[in-house]
C-alpha cells in the first residue's frame, strides 16, 4: 500500500515549506521561517494528510 508522504511533501514544497530536521519516531519536522510542524513519513491515511495540510494553512486537498 502506497502512502501519502510523497504527495503530501510535494504539496508542502510547492507552497514554500521544506524539511527542517528529523523528529521523534516516525516524524519529520517541516516548515518555513515562521512555522514548524511534525509530518509523519509513514502517512497512509488521506484524512491525516489533509489534516496536516490544513494545519499548515494550505487549502489544497488530496
Amino acid at each position: 500500500m502506497e502512502g501519502y508522504y510523497k504527495k503530501l511533501t510535494s504539496i508542502l514544497k510547492k507552497h514554500g515549506y521544506y524539511f527542517i530536521r528529523q523528529g521523534k519516531g516516525s516524524h519529520e519536522i517541516w516548515g518555513n521561517e515562521k512555522v514548524a510542524k511534525p509530518v509523519p513519513f509513514n502517512c497512509h491515511n488521506r484524512y491525516t494528510a489533509n489534516g496536516i495540510l490544513k494545519q499548515f494553512g494550505i487549502s489544497e486537498r488530496l
